[in-house]
């Protein structure tokens, strides 16, 4: 679930801080989860959540609230109320091991845990983490799914190498993604297209190995997806 705050979007990968006090920081997590991460602002804020596969179980010292964040379909804009959040990210594919639900119950959606897992207890962030940690099964072949839809412009050939009709692929997808094959392919890309011009690659470069037809396509895509353009989402 990266984001935006201001003009900037948060490279997954690295920590980043924002002016006016507004801090965005991530760190390595246990095997199977994607990373652990926290978000300081000082004052009140709006923030672009774009679309990455992933979810996050998220939780706010100050209220003892947690709350699970579904897969997104498009661009969010989140009001963020001054304090720390803390966030534990999953990997996409691997919201059903550990919440017990299909990711497409909570697509699009920021739901209590409890709403997801009554009986559970957290009341720090060391114990969300090792509740994510403990649950979370790692499926090389969902992980096998997303990597041939992000590689292939045709879902029907994926199913095809994956051994499902194109029905066994929706339904996976939609269960263990939130997502049905074509939106996972759009997400994944559209992740991925995220990274490699927030690391500075040329947006004609970043369209070829993102897997876009060309530029124009990738300006489509991330409008459709994030709401603004590419040079905005990455501007400092």
């Amino acid at each position: 679930m990266p984001t935006t705050c201001g003009n900037g979007v948060v490279d997954r990968f690295s920590c980043r801080s924002w002016e006016n006090g507004r801090v965005y920081a991530e760190r390595p997590a246990p095997a199977g989860l994607a990373c652990l991460w926290t978000r300081t602002v000082s004052e009140e804020t709006v923030q672009r959540v774009v679309p990455d596969g992933c979810t996050d179980l998220m939780w706010t010292p100050a209220t003892g609230a947690l709350f699970v964040a579904g897969p997104d379909t498009a661009a969010q804009l989140a009001r963020v109320q001054p304090g720390t959040l803390y966030g534990v990210r999953l990997p996409p594919g691997a919201f059903p091991s550990v919440f017990g639900v299909p990711a497409h119950a909570v697509r699009d959606l920021r739901v209590p845990l409890s709403s997801l897992v009554p009986d559970v207890r957290l009341s720090s962030f060391s114990e969300m983490v090792a509740f994510c940690a403990s649950r979370i099964v790692v499926d090389p072949a969902l992980a096998a799914t997303a990597s041939l839809l992000r590689s292939s412009a045709d879902v029907e050939s994926a199913a095809w190498e994956i051994g499902l009709s194109s029905r066994q692929l929706r339904r996976r997808c939609l269960d263990a993604f939130g997502y049905p094959p074509k939106v996972l392919q759009r997400v994944l890309r559209f992740d991925l297209a995220m990274r490699l011009a927030w690391r500075g690659t040329p947006f004609a470069a970043v369209a070829a190995e993102a897997g876009y037809a060309d530029q124009a396509h990738l300006a489509r895509e991330v409008r459709s997806l994030a709401g603004v353009p590419l040079g905005q989402l990455i501007r400092p």
